[in-house]
């Protein structure tokens, strides 16, 4: 596949440049997303600022999880395989884990109470853009209010990253994680 948008090459702007050697860890070179988004950066700065990466209300493995099915439901494999080499292990997920984002269903046996309304959350979220009074009620028996925000800021934010991979056409880094492909069912009439 071709990018639509050739990415940015080095010697970046200095506050481009500044921004990479935050969000990469030394050594590592910059995401090709990054370096396609920064064509414009005013946009790739923004992206930088809003990035939800850092700490916050919920543990990794709920981060991630929410990331990976987001990014799964949108088709975004670049992000998800980005996310699940670079977070995957160390949020404590599992190739089982993994694969259920984007094969399985939020009944997996895998899951958790808690994993599982993270996956419906991101499943309604994308499909209706809103939360059911059902789920909702689901969501505060388990999570703060602080952590409900998170867990749909973080879905907003990666819909809108996978629109960015998808839409140009960003080719998949090359030591990112790939979809898990469906077992094919065997043919018993042979």
């Amino acid at each position: 596949m071709i990018p639509r948008i050739a990415a940015v090459e080095p010697p970046f702007a200095p506050d481009v440049k500044d921004a990479l050697e935050r969000i990469m860890p030394p050594g590592v070179q910059p995401l090709t997303l990054f370096t396609t988004v920064a064509r414009n950066p005013r946009v790739f700065l923004r992206m930088m600022a809003g990035g939800l990466l850092d700490k916050g209300s919920i543990t990794l493995r709920e981060r991630e999880i929410m990331i990976d099915r987001t990014c799964a439901r949108c088709g975004s494999e670049y992000e998800w395989g980005v996310h699940a080499f670079m977070f995957g292990e160390k949020a404590g997920l599992m190739p089982e884990h993994l694969a259920a984002t984007v094969l399985g269903s939020a009944t997996e046996p895998v899951w958790s109470t808690r994993d599982r309304l993270i996956l419906r959350t991101a499943d309604e979220l994308h499909e209706t853009s809103s939360i059911s009074d059902g789920l909702w009620a689901g969501l505060r028996a388990e999570f703060g209010e602080e952590q409900i925000l998170e867990l749909v800021a973080l879905a907003g934010f990666y819909r809108t990253i996978s629109y960015l991979t998808n839409a140009l056409q960003i080719p998949l880094e090359s030591y990112a994680a790939r979809f898990p492909s469906r077992p094919q069912p065997v043919n018993a009439a042979r």
